[in-house]
């Protein structure tokens, strides 16, 4: 057994999205080949609704797979081929965009005004990019929760995990995507898949990933010479990528750790990307856009009309 190498440990970055949603951007928007198959990881976490309820009006995508993962407040949701809903808090949306789809979210926070929840996306191959779009839904009380003897909690997302298996299903990548607490002081290790690229995002309390046997501090993303003095634990807000390897390590902090532990097998494919939407080459890329401006990009019709 090898224990996966940290690659890179980074802050997530403040972002503005929707129509002026504030949130923290773990990855996106740049080299895509360290997490493939996903593309993005935002966490639209909040305490005042003046920063999120603008929300994510009317907007397309194709190409891809979003799951939204809710853990406070909820987000009402609604699309062209006729869904719509509210997922809470612990509830789980995968949507397969596919060939295209218009859809809307739109957050309200809990009685406190708190909004707390994570949009991964997931590139499709390019056999799959025009499949026809879908929705898998799953309510909290339906997914898989296991917890190990030494307190050790994980809520399956999607994919095989100590014997449980997530209710999201036909996914391309293969992915695993759980929702994993430590307490603290502990040390575990969590198996991954040799072949797939695998990252923890960090969302509370703190831990060293290591890569050897002994607690290690991570290495860290240069910021330059000055930069004398890297993180030695990934804290709030950290986004962990593990080189190659079949385990992953933590060491739990003081006040224990949580984390979204992700990984999915690589497509290695060409990606041609330009906002909500993702395709294989610039041709299909303007393609897709000169069928937004000429009304033909919905291959499913359209029930808002």
């Amino acid at each position: 057994m090898s224990i996966r190498p940290v690659k890179k440990l980074i802050k997530a970055k403040p972002t503005l999205e929707g129509a002026g949603v504030h949130l923290r951007r773990a990855f996106g928007f740049g080299n895509t080949s360290d997490f493939d198959p996903f593309l993005l990881l935002d966490d639209f976490r909040n305490d005042n609704p003046d920063d999120y309820l603008a929300g994510f009006p009317w907007h397309p995508h194709r190409g891809i797979e979003t799951i939204t993962y809710v853990l406070a407040g909820t987000v009402e949701h609604g699309d062209s081929i006729g869904n719509r809903g509210r997922i809470g808090a612990g509830d789980i949306q995968w949507m397969t965009a596919g060939s295209g789809i218009l859809h809307q979210e739109m957050p309200k926070g809990d009685p406190t005004g708190k909004m707390h929840g994570f949009q991964l996306w997931a590139n499709l191959p390019s056999s799959l990019k025009m499949t026809p779009p879908r929705y898998q839904e799953i309510k909290s009380a339906d997914i898989p929760e296991v917890t190990d003897d030494d307190g050790t909690q994980a809520r399956i997302v999607c994919g095989e995990f100590w014997g449980k298996r997530g209710l999201v299903e036909g996914i391309a990548a293969d992915p695993v995507y759980v929702d994993i607490t430590v307490p603290p002081g502990k040390r575990k290790t969590f198996a991954v898949e040799t072949k797939s690229h695998a990252f923890a995002y960090v969302f509370a309390g703190s831990g060293k990933f290591c890569n050897a046997s002994e607690p290690l501090a991570v290495p860290t993303e240069s910021v330059g010479w000055l930069d004398t003095t890297p993180p030695t634990e990934a804290d709030n807000r950290s986004l962990v990528l593990f080189d190659t390897g079949d385990e992953v390590t933590v060491q739990a902090g003081e006040k224990g750790v949580r984390f979204l532990l992700v990984s999915g097998s690589p497509l290695r494919e060409p990606v041609a990307w330009y906002g909500p939407i993702v395709m294989n080459t610039q041709d299909e890329l303007r393609q897709a856009y000169e069928e937004l401006r000429q009304g033909t990009f919905l291959k499913h019709g359209d029930t808002r009309k």
